[in-house]
């Protein structure tokens, strides 16, 4: 028992959207399309630039870019523990979107104070919101 991981999972989430690859591509790696359905920010899509996510009464989140293969692939380390990556697949037309929230462990808090077990139920509640946001936008 003493070597089990103090990791909680990954929130994951997938979605196929009616809209083409470069399309959706730009509603997760752009500043403007990130605000249209996530929160205002400062982003750029540039390898190890650093940036904010405005988290209303959280205030500024600090993000960094750390994973960046246009139109496939975007990953930022969100905050001082986790990683937010969007996977994306052409599937001729359509796009499947995959959302990672990950870098949730048991014995840690947020910089709120918050248990991470905790946020966690949050966040997988408030991605599940996300997802028709992003659908909104990108099918419109």
């Amino acid at each position: 028992m003493e070597n089990q991981t103090n990791q909680l999972t990954d929130i994951v989430q997938t979605l196929v959207l009616n809209a083409p690859v470069q399309k959706v591509w730009n509603a997760v790696a752009t500043s403007e399309g990130i605000a249209a359905w996530f929160m205002p920010n400062n982003f750029k899509p540039e390898l190890g630039y650093e940036f904010h996510l405005e988290a209303g009464p959280f205030g500024k989140s600090p993000c960094k870019v750390t994973e960046l293969d246009e139109p496939n692939r975007l990953t930022i380390n969100w905050g001082k523990d986790w990683f937010l990556r969007f996977d994306l697949k052409d599937l001729e037309g359509k796009t499947e979107f995959t959302l990672t929230h990950g870098g949730w462990d048991i014995e840690k808090v947020t910089e709120f104070g918050q248990p991470h077990a905790q946020v966690r139920e949050i966040m997988a509640q408030g991605w599940s919101g996300m997802g028709p946001k992003l659908r909104a936008y990108v099918e419109a």
